[in-house]
């Protein structure tokens, strides 16, 4: 039956990227065509592309945490990556700058991306990652204490601004995919192409560590090689994905959890159910603020949070 799963969330998310750009607080009205049409091509269709590519993004993210630590609660978010990414991005807005690299990414990423990877060295640090054998209850202790830590410095950033940064670093950190236009779906479409196929090609390396790092050293992976080479290409995903739509939680941790139970656990088929399966479930989840809530619209961060804190919770009663 599980030979089946993978075309089966093919099939899902294409429906759901279809039919999602049609449904909408208000109806599109076909009488009205320019006007209609410029709705449909200039914010639903690249909402729902950036909606998509940023939840396949996050989930395999933290497949790769989940594969990397040996552990179902490791994800960008629970262990300080994002709240690093938030930290480095809301800084960058209070000091108002306003920098591009050669045109080719804007200063915001920058930031977001060096706070992810302070947030990473600093956990790699704490954790002893360095050494072969590595506590998990360390790993969790240390991402919890790192994303307190930036979490606390992201408050104090926000705290020394004006009323009106404030109110605009608060309302980023809340998470959410609106975007006018297609700019912001160039900018994640590198770092989703580059974690997806820097998983793929790392599932059979997963594999083998998932199984232990001795069995995995055994077999000829270089495990210090391996964690920081996906370290560096989470941190870079992330970092990115938050500086365009700020910090959306959970996705990392419930999207792996559910794919194993339809697909397995082998990382060759784990790595595309996570991007199929991540990208609808995102897409789903922001339809329905944009619906349930109207005319107000909730931003998607604050949906995710709530469902992913309750699945959080169920997983630690199960476990």
């Amino acid at each position: 039956m599980k030979k089946f799963t993978l075309p089966l969330l093919l099939s899902l998310t294409v429906l759901v990227v279809v039919t999602a750009p049609f449904i909408g607080a208000s109806r599109l009205n076909f009488g009205d065509m320019e006007a209609s049409l410029q709705i449909f091509t200039e914010l639903r269709v690249p909402r729902v592309l950036l909606a998509w590519m940023t939840g396949a993004t996050l989930a395999v993210c933290g497949l790769i945490f989940q594969a990397l630590f040996r552990n179902s609660l490791a994800s960008p978010d629970m262990l300080g990556v994002s709240t690093g990414a938030a930290f480095g991005a809301v800084l960058y807005i209070r000091l108002g700058l306003a920098i591009s690299f050669f045109g080719l990414f804007s200063g915001l990423s920058a930031a977001a991306f060096l706070g992810a990877l302070a947030a990473t060295v600093a956990i790699y640090a704490a954790g002893g990652l360095k050494r072969r054998k590595m506590s998990e209850a360390s790993l969790l202790l240390s991402g919890i204490a790192i994303s307190f830590l930036f979490g606390s410095l992201t408050m104090m950033v926000q705290y020394s601004g004006g009323y009106t940064d404030t109110f605009r670093m608060m309302r980023w950190t809340m998470g959410g995919v609106q975007t006018v236009g297609y700019s912001s779906v160039w900018a994640v479409l590198t770092p989703f192409a580059l974690i997806f196929i820097v998983a793929l090609a790392s599932a059979q390396e997963l594999n083998l560590l998932a199984a232990g790092e001795d069995t995995a050293a055994s077999r000829g992976v270089s495990v210090v090689s391996l964690r920081k080479r996906l370290f560096l290409a989470v941190s870079l995903a992330v970092g990115v994905n938050v500086a365009v739509c700020g910090p959306i939680g959970f996705v990392g941790l419930m999207v792996p959890h559910i794919c194993r139970k339809l697909v397995g656990t082998g990382h060759q088929r784990l790595v595309p159910a996570c991007v199929l399966f991540g990208g609808a479930f995102l897409v789903i989840c922001d339809t329905a603020t944009r619906v349930f809530w109207s005319p107000a619209e909730v931003p998607v961060g604050i949906l995710t949070s709530c469902v992913g804190s309750l699945f959080f919770l169920w997983l630690l009663i199960r476990g």
